[in-house]
């Protein structure tokens, strides 16, 4: 029995060992699981960490860096400034916005119903103008060219500008003699005998297709003046033409609107700016019978009753001309670089006409002058109403021969035509009224000229 209970202690006891050798290994793995966890946590966290040193490492740099960068950029720029503030000339320059020019107010009255005509208003300088129609050019006559504005030598020229009884060149030169030729033949001897009726005129011109058609504002026209004015419209055949394709056809009595259209043939100058001022310069030869005209620009439409502008700009200013000043410039050296600056005319020719004016006698615009005889020597001259006064007709015919002498530009001639009449007759007053441009946009509406 004893043997049985030794075996069986035996066994027990190994198994208790095999038991306390089991749980020995169950703590050896125990802490090995341990041990890896924490050397993963110490590896994991050994990359975080050397990850959060290689990026704040790079920031550091890429800041740096980008100061850097900025200092050079910047110093590059520098460089370039210094070049383009070296050499501005070739840099081109920004367009400066344009300005904004808007209209006044204009003391008209309420209605043509109580004007009068002032008693004492023509009382202005009397002589008498008659016009060169044919010119004695016999010897010659075959090397010369006929001109509607014919061949004015310079002593002419000077002699004209006297106020006394003459005949001078006014345009509608007929040729030589024994060698007729006409320009601005109207088409329709009807319309020539409408014309020599009329003793108010608003005129108007379209050559060359240049333009729209602008109708007055029908109702801001008076009955009376629908019935007494006369509204004239020139025109070419190309004009015609294109109006009445865009729809603008005369009636049976030519009229388009208030627009009674005139058809003018075998114009007299290439250049339609040129032609263009025959209209608007000469309506005491196209209108003999008229006492008052009004010359409007294509590029506006009147909305203003035409009685009402005589008598604002004329008889209350006891006026006999009057056009408005232009809106920026007012020195003909500064009009002279604004022609040439955008091309307007040949700049030789421009030149050539502005050392002629500045060796007899033209003089820079001093708006601080006390003693200026006008406020400017720059007209806008898109409007221009006046009376058929001997002065006024007389300073008509000059301006129109400086525009045929020289360029078209009739703004660079205005200011030396008027200085020069007045100081050739200091004794015999000219009554030009020069109105301020807002006024011109208060009475009528201003559009662009048509594309070419």
């Amino acid at each position: 029995m004893l043997p049985e209970r030794r075996g069986v202690f035996a066994g027990s006891d190994l198994i208790k060992a095999a038991d306390h050798s089991g749980d020995h290994g169950l703590l050896a793995v125990r802490r090995s699981r341990r041990s890896g966890r924490r050397r993963l946590l110490f590896w994991i966290f050994s990359f975080a960490a050397l990850f959060s040193i290689c990026i704040a490492t790079l920031g550091f740099k890429m800041f740096f860096h980008g100061v850097e960068e900025h200092q050079n950029i910047s110093s590059s720029t520098d460089v370039k400034d210094d070049s383009i503030e070296s050499n501005t000339v070739e840099q081109p320059k920004k367009k400066l916005r344009r300005a904004r020019f808007y209209p006044c107010k204009v003391e008209l009255k309420d209605s043509v119903e109580a004007l009068a005509e002032p008693k004492t208003f023509w009382n202005f300088v009397k002589f008498s103008l008659q016009y060169v129609r044919t010119e004695n050019i016999q010897s010659h006559a075959n090397h010369i060219t006929p001109r509607f504005g014919g061949h004015q030598t310079l002593e002419e020229r000077e002699q004209s500008f006297h106020a006394v009884n003459q005949t001078i060149h006014c345009g509608f030169d007929e040729g030589f003699e024994g060698v007729p030729n006409t320009w601005f033949d109207l088409d329709k001897e009807e319309d020539k005998m409408y014309m020599n009726t009329c003793t108010v005129v608003v005129s108007s011109c379209i050559f060359g297709s240049s333009d729209f058609l602008r109708r007055p504002t029908s109702k801001m026209i008076s009955q009376y003046s629908k019935e007494n004015v006369c509204f004239i419209m020139f025109v070419d055949k190309e004009t015609l033409v294109k109006l009445s394709k865009e729809g603008s056809i005369p009636d049976e009595k030519r009229f388009i609107g208030l627009w009674r259209i005139v058809v003018v043939s075998n114009l007299p100058y290439e250049d339609m700016r040129k032609t263009g001022k025959v209209p608007k310069f000469l309506s005491h030869r196209l209108f003999p019978s008229a006492r008052y005209s009004i010359w409007l620009d294509s590029k506006l439409r009147l909305h203003t009753d035409p009685m009402l502008l005589i008598e604002y700009f004329l008889w209350r200013n006891k006026a006999e001309y009057a056009i408005s000043n232009h809106y920026t410039r007012h020195c003909v050296w500064d009009e002279v670089q604004q022609n040439k600056r955008l091309n307007k005319y040949k700049h030789t020719a421009i030149d050539q006409q502005f050392l002629f004016y500045q060796s007899d006698g033209l003089h820079k615009f001093d708006p601080s002058d006390p003693n200026k005889l006008l406020p400017s020597y720059v007209p806008e001259g898109s409007v221009i109403v006046r009376a058929h006064t001997p002065m006024s007709n007389l300073f008509s015919c000059l301006w129109f021969n400086e525009v045929d002498r020289f360029t078209s530009r009739d703004q660079l001639s205005f200011g030396y035509t008027f200085l020069k009449l007045k100081r050739t007759n200091p004794d015999k007053p000219f009554m030009l009224h020069m109105f301020k441009d807002c006024e011109r946009r208060a009475i009528t509406k201003l559009f662009h000229h048509r594309n070419p």
